[in-house]
C-alpha cells in the first residue's frame, strides 16, 4: 500500500494528527538517476529531507520522510537521486498516483477528490504523469485498422474534443479540443503515411470535416456511417413533422389537437418494444388522428430495423425500399434524408456489411463526460 517494499523504515511517528514514516532507500537502491537508472556518483545532499504523500492509513493522513541528495549523471546532468518509492520530481508516493489514475478512470470527480482529498487540478497533473511513463517506449499508433471517429462536448458555449478510439481494443487512442478538418488532419499526420494505409475501416458520422480528409488521406479505408446518427436523424425528421402539425394547429385555433400533440412528444421517439401501456395508447390516438406523423413514425421505425437485421442481404433489401418508401413519402423532412442518405448510401452500406457502428465512441464519451 505504501509502495515501500525495496525501501527501510527507520521510523514512525505522529505529528499533528498525521503519521510521519522516515525511510531510506535499500543499498541497491542507492545514488540512481531517476531517468536512466544508473548508479551515479554522488553530487551534494541537495537541499536535506522531503515529504511525499503516501495513501491514507484508515482516515490518517500518512507521509514519507527521507534523504533528497543529489548526483551527477553523465546523461543527465546533477539530478535529485531516484527513490522506489515515487516518482521523479513527485510530491505523491508511485502507490498514490497509481490509485489516483485508477480512481480518474472508474469514479466520479467528486468522489476522487473527497477520498484522496486533494483537488482536480492535482488529479489531472497525477494522470500526466502515470500516462507519460505507461507511454515511453510504447508506440499507441502500431496495428491501428479499425477506426471510431466522434466529437464530445465538454464546456458549455459550444466547447468540443474530437476522440479517436480502436475498435479492436476499445481503446481510446486520441483526443484533442476542436471538432474540424485542422483537428482531423492533426491526428492523421501523426500516423504518417504507412500507418495510414494500414487503415481499413472509419466508423463516423456524415460531417464533410471527417469524411474528407478520410478519403483522401487513407486510400484504403472504408468510411462506414454510424447507424444511431442516422436513426437520429429520422427521430428528428419526424419531430420537424409533429412540430409543423402542432403549430399549423394552433394557428388554425384548434387548441384541443395541439395539446394532444404536444403530450404525443415522446411516445413516437422510443422503441415500440420500450413503451409504457399508456404511451402504447398515445401512439395508437396518433394513428387515427394524424396520417403524417403516424407515418413518420413507421419511416423512422422501419429505417432503425433496417440496422438490426440478421442478414446483411436482408438489411440492403430493406435500405433499398426504405428509400423508395420515402422519397414518395410527401413528408419533406424525411424526403430530404432519403436524399442525404442516397448520396451516403456506399458508407452506409459499408456500416451494414461490416456491422461496424460508433457504439464503442460513444461508450468513451459517456465515460469521459
Amino acid at each position: 500500500m505504501l509502495g515501500l517494499e525495496k525501501a527501510v523504515v527507520e521510523a514512525v511517528e505522529e505529528e499533528d494528527g498525521a503519521i510521519v514514516i522516515s525511510v531510506r532507500p535499500h543499498a541497491r537502491q542507492l545514488d540512481r538517476c531517476p531517468h536512466c537508472r544508473r548508479r551515479c556518483p554522488g553530487y551534494d545532499l541537495g537541499e536535506g529531507r522531503r515529504r511525499w504523500r503516501a495513501l491514507d492509513l484508515g482516515t490518517t493522513l500518512c507521509l514519507l520522510e527521507a534523504d533528497a541528495p543529489r548526483v551527477e549523471c553523465k546523461q543527465h546532468g546533477v539530478v535529485v537521486a531516484a527513490v522506489p518509492w515515487a516518482r521523479h520530481d513527485a510530491g505523491f508516493t508511485r502507490s498514490f498516483h497509481d490509485t489516483a489514475a485508477w480512481l480518474a478512470v472508474n469514479t466520479s470527480k467528486t468522489a476522487i477528490c473527497q477520498l484522496l482529498r486533494i483537488a482536480w487540478r492535482t488529479v489531472g497533473r497525477i494522470c500526466e504523469r502515470v500516462s507519460a511513463e505507461a507511454k515511453a517506449g510504447l508506440d499507441l499508433y502500431a496495428n491501428l485498422t479499425e477506426l471510431g471517429f466522434d466529437e464530445i462536448s465538454i464546456r458549455k458555449g459550444q466547447k468540443y474534443l474530437t476522440v479517436v478510439v480502436d475498435h479492436h481494443t476499445g481503446r481510446l487512442v486520441w483526443a484533442s479540443f476542436g471538432r474540424d478538418r485542422k483537428t482531423v488532419e492533426k491526428f492523421l499526420n501523426l500516423l504518417g503515411e504507412e500507418r495510414l494505409q494500414q487503415i481499413r475501416l472509419v466508423s463516423c458520422d456524415d460531417a464533410d470535416w471527417i469524411t474528407r480528409p478520410i478519403a483522401e488521406r487513407c486510400p484504403n479505408a472504408e468510411i462506414c456511417l454510424d447507424p444511431w446518427h442516422i436513426v437520429k436523424a429520422a427521430t428528428d425528421a419526424l419531430d420537424e413533422i409533429r412540430r409543423e402539425v402542432w403549430n399549423e394547429a394552433r394557428r388554425s385555433g384548434n387548441k384541443q389537437l395541439a395539446k394532444q400533440l404536444k403530450g404525443a412528444r415522446f411516445a413516437p421517439w422510443k422503441r415500440p418494444e420500450n413503451l409504457t401501456g399508456r404511451q402504447q395508447a398515445k401512439l395508437a390516438f396518433i394513428q387515427t388522428l394524424n396520417a403524417p406523423i403516424y407515418r413518420a413514425y413507421l419511416l423512422k421505425e422501419q429505417l432503425r430495423g433496417i440496422h438490426h437485421a440478421a442478414v446483411t442481404e436482408d438489411a440492403l433489401a430493406l435500405l433499398e425500399a426504405w428509400l423508395k418508401w420515402a422519397r414518395r413519402c410527401r413528408l419533406k423532412p424525411f424526403v430530404k434524408l432519403a436524399r442525404r442518405i442516397t448520396d451516403q448510401r456506399h458508407n452506409v452500406e459499408a456500416a451494414l456489411q461490416h456491422s461496424l457502428s460508433n457504439a464503442r465512441v460513444e461508450q468513451v464519451n459517456t465515460q469521459s463526460a
